[in-house]
């Protein structure tokens, strides 16, 4: 197997291919929601979540495209993996908490 196939892809086919990833991953919350009041979103939320995904998977493409060098390559991916969860994990429960928040 060909270890550059993704780099082979053209470049309308990489960013389908993000939006089938982010379409498939806010589809998770979307069947959870038909099976559980756990799970509460707003069109809000996926709107957010769609757009932090498609962000996401952009940059990561440009990574991808510019680093050449697997071992930084997969550097900048984690960092910009830490930094989604950060940001997920920060508009789902505040774990920052605001500077504007009354104590």
């Amino acid at each position: 197997m060909n270890k550059n196939l993704i780099l082979k892809l053209s470049p309308n086919k990489r960013f389908l291919g993000i939006l089938s990833v982010i379409a498939i991953l806010l589809l998770i919350p979307l069947t959870a929601m038909q099976f559980t009041n756990q799970v509460k979103w707003s069109v809000y939320d996926f709107i957010v979540a769609g757009l932090l995904l498609l962000f996401t998977g952009l940059v990561l493409e440009f990574i991808l495209r510019r680093l050449t060098a697997t071992k930084h390559r997969i550097i900048a991916a984690i960092i910009l993996f830490i930094l989604l969860f950060i940001v997920c994990a920060e508009l789902a429960v505040g774990i920052f908490g605001s500077p504007f928040a009354g104590n």
